[in-house]
């Protein structure tokens, strides 16, 4: 396991190479496991377990996910069920994958049937650091643990498809056993895991949701409206105002950042770009600073998770749901990014007839706008 130590912290990370799979086996081999719910974690995590030998069970209601586990070579009254409450009742370490809203409506088919030294498995640190919200007590004679990737299913699956790893965090609440650490790491390698960070429940959820609502899915949205809105108002045209505000971003300059991180990134741009992003983050940090302190101080009093409860649990939620994404997908910007993203050479001869339709979707609802005339002699950015 590998030591370091940066701001004052230090931090040990569990690498693959010290749970190799053959250990990981051994560990686990005694155990039955079952995965709760077939979204996009409950899927990716079943299937890379059973893909590296684990014995493993899936629980999903009666609907499309269960349709595709059954596609998905999972066997119906073996290791496909629908009863949660039965299931349970079979499982060593039982990997609580539905929503948080969900956890929380379905607790009483999951809480009362686990055996004694069983591990119940979270992704998230939701349900149990907001127990007085959502009613998730587990008995103290149960190991809970959490391995939380730091990415979406459809990445969880995908990385361990192509033979790499994701990044995760591991936390051990309870430890009834003397075995949790040792479970949870064991099985945080079998669904995928490249490497795993230690943590707490309450650090990962608190972490969590302001990332989700800040840098990794709300803010960037917002940052990435503002500017297109901008550049469009000031004459710009939509393919123009979306290549500068996204596609450049999404498919050169982050991905440079993922690799090599902000500095190297900034170091392999113009000498223009450069001294632009080096004179103006300090002024967006200084921005932006007093949302995110509002946005933690709301998930830290339990405020934001009691209204995401509350919506979330509304009957009438999944149909508002698609009302609000489709209002995202009807912006003009993201009109124009299908058009953009079909027209990629990789993609342009396998969907042409997509790129003309949505053309001329676009074509209607693109405001009509005079492009101011370019600067002659812009220097181009060698790095991007």
């Amino acid at each position: 396991m590998r030591t370091f130590e940066v701001g004052g912290v230090k931090e040990t990370v569990v690498e693959r190479s010290d749970y190799p799979l053959a250990k990981v086996r051994q560990i686990l081999k005694d155990e039955k496991i079952l995965v709760i719910g077939y979204g996009p974690q409950g899927r990716a995590q079943s299937l890379n377990l059973r893909d590296n030998g684990m014995n493993v069970l899936v629980c999903n209601r009666r609907d499309a996910n269960y349709d595709l586990a059954q596609k998905e070579g999972w066997k119906e009254g073996k290791t496909l069920l629908d009863n949660m409450s039965e299931a349970v009742k079979q499982a060593t370490i039982v990997l609580y994958l539905l929503n948080d809203a969900a956890q929380k409506q379905c607790w009483n088919q999951v809480g009362p049937y686990l055996q004694p030294g069983s591990a119940l498995y979270f992704s998230h640190g939701f349900s149990i650091v907001y127990r007085d919200q959502t009613g998730v007590v587990p008995a103290k004679n149960v190991d809970v643990i959490l391995c939380a990737p730091k990415g979406s299913g459809t990445t969880v699956r995908r990385l361990f498809l192509e033979g790499r790893g994701i990044n995760c965090s591991f936390a051990v609440h309870q430890d009834a056993t003397g075995r949790a650490r040792e479970r949870c790491i064991a099985v945080g390698i079998g669904i995928g895991c490249g490497f795993l960070f230690e943590t707490t429940f309450e650090k990962e959820v608190f972490s969590d949701l302001v990332g989700e609502r800040g840098v990794l899915m709300g803010a960037i949205q917002g940052i990435f409206k503002a500017q297109y809105d901008l550049l469009r108002a000031k004459g710009h045209s939509p393919a123009e105002a979306f290549n500068e505000t996204v596609e450049e971003g999404t498919q050169s300059l982050y991905p440079l950042i993922g690799e090599n991180g902000m500095d190297w990134m900034f170091s392999n741009c113009s000498a223009t770009a450069q001294r632009g992003a080096l004179d103006w983050w300090p002024k967006f940090a200084e921005a932006v600073k007093p949302v995110f302190e509002s946005l933690y101080e709301e998930v830290a009093s339990g405020r934001e998770t009691a209204h995401v409860l509350a919506c979330n649990s509304r009957p009438d939620y999944v149909n508002d749901l698609k009302k609000e994404l489709a209002a995202i997908d009807s912006q003009e910007m993201w009109q124009i990014g299908k058009i953009v993203r079909e027209l990629r050479p990789e993609r342009q001869k396998a969907l042409k007839p997509a790129v003309a339709k949505t053309k001329a979707t676009v074509k209607k609802v693109a405001p009509k706008a005079k492009a101011k005339p370019k600067a002659k002699g812009k220097a181009k950015r060698a790095g991007k």
